[in-house]
C-alpha cells in the first residue's frame, strides 16, 4: 500500500526541480509511481494532472514578476494543445513499450545545437523575421542575479510552433510535460534567454497538460487517491521554484537542466528495456 505522506514528501523537491528546469516534476514522478507498482498508462495519467497544479504553482510566480512571456505562451499553446490531445489518444490505444524509447529520443533532441554561454551573459537579441514581428513577440525583466533589465527579442515563431506541436504530442503520450524540448525549442529556435525559456515553458505546460488529462479521464485511468498528494506536494514545491528561479544564475540553471535530462534519458532507456 502507498503511504501517502511519503508520496507528499517525495513530490515537494520534484515539483521544486521541475520548476526551475522547466521540466516538470512527472518527468520523475512517474517512474517513481510505476516502481510502487501503478501501472504506467495510470502513473501517465496522474503524471498529467501533477502537470497542471506545477505548471499552475510557478507560473503564478513567472507572470507576476514578469519572467514568463503570456503573449509567446498563448501563441505556442495552440500548437501543444492539438499534439497532446493526438498523443494522449495515442496512449490510450497502444503498449506503452514503446513510450519509453520516443521519449528518451525526444529528450536528446534537448542537447542539440546546445550554446555555451559564459556565466550569467546575455544573449543579443536576434533581427526578427516578419512573422515574429507581426505577433509582436518581444518582452523584457528585471534579472536579479545580474542586476540588470534584459530585452529580448523572439524569432521564427513560426518553426518554433511546428517544433511545439511535436512536443504537445510527446507530452500528451508520456505525461511530462516534455518540458525538455520546449525549453531546448525556445531557446535554440526562437532565441529568447534561458530564464524566459524555462518560465514561458512552466506556463505552456499547464495548459497541455489540461488538454491530455482531459483524454485520460474520459478513458477512467485518473486514480484520485493518488492524485491529491501529488498535487499537494508539487504545487508546494513549484511554488518554491518561481521564487527561486530568478535569484540563480544561468550556469547553474542549465547545469540542472542538463543533468535532469541526462538522468531521464538514462532511466527511460532502461525502463523501456526492462519492459521488452
Amino acid at each position: 500500500m502507498i503511504n501517502m505522506i511519503s508520496l507528499l514528501l517525495m513530490s515537494v523537491p520534484v515539483g521544486l526541480l521541475g520548476s526551475l528546469t522547466g521540466l516538470g516534476g512527472a518527468s520523475i514522478l512517474i517512474p517513481l509511481l510505476v516502481s510502487l507498482d501503478i501501472p504506467v498508462k495510470e502513473a501517465i495519467a496522474c503524471g498529467m494532472v501533477t502537470i497542471i497544479a506545477t505548471s499552475s504553482g510557478s507560473a503564478a510566480s513567472y507572470v507576476k514578476e514578469k519572467i514568463a512571456n503570456v503573449r509567446l505562451g498563448m501563441f505556442l499553446e495552440m500548437f501543444t494543445t492539438v499534439g497532446a490531445l493526438a498523443g494522449a489518444t495515442i496512449t490510450t490505444l497502444i503498449s506503452p513499450v514503446y513510450l519509453y524509447f520516443f521519449f528518451a529520443g525526444v529528450l536528446a533532441t534537448s542537447f542539440l545545437k546546445m550554446k555555451k554561454r559564459g556565466g550569467n551573459q546575455i544573449p543579443d537579441p536576434p533581427n526578427q523575421d516578419r512573422f515574429s514581428a507581426w505577433l509582436k513577440l518581444q518582452g523584457d525583466y528585471y534579472d536579479e542575479a545580474t542586476h540588470q533589465k534584459v530585452a529580448y527579442r523572439v524569432a521564427n515563431a513560426l518553426l518554433g510552433g511546428v517544433g511545439m506541436l511535436v512536443a504537445g504530442l510527446a507530452a500528451g503520450m508520456l505525461g511530462i510535460g516534455a518540458g525538455a524540448f520546449k525549453v531546448s525549442i525556445q531557446e535554440n529556435i526562437l532565441k529568447i534567454p534561458p530564464k524566459v525559456a524555462s518560465s514561458t515553458s512552466n506556463f505552456i505546460i499547464g495548459m497541455t497538460a489540461l488538454a491530455g488529462t482531459s483524454v485520460y479521464l474520459y478513458s477512467g485511468l485518473l486514480n484520485l487517491t493518488i492524485i491529491s498528494p501529488m498535487a499537494v506536494g508539487t504545487t508546494a514545491g513549484a511554488l518554491i521554484g518561481g521564487r527561486l528561479l530568478n535569484k540563480l544564475g544561468d550556469r547553474t540553471l542549465r547545469f540542472l537542466f542538463l543533468a535532469t535530462v541526462l538522468f531521464l534519458i538514462m532511466q527511460m532507456f532502461y525502463k523501456g528495456i526492462g519492459a521488452i
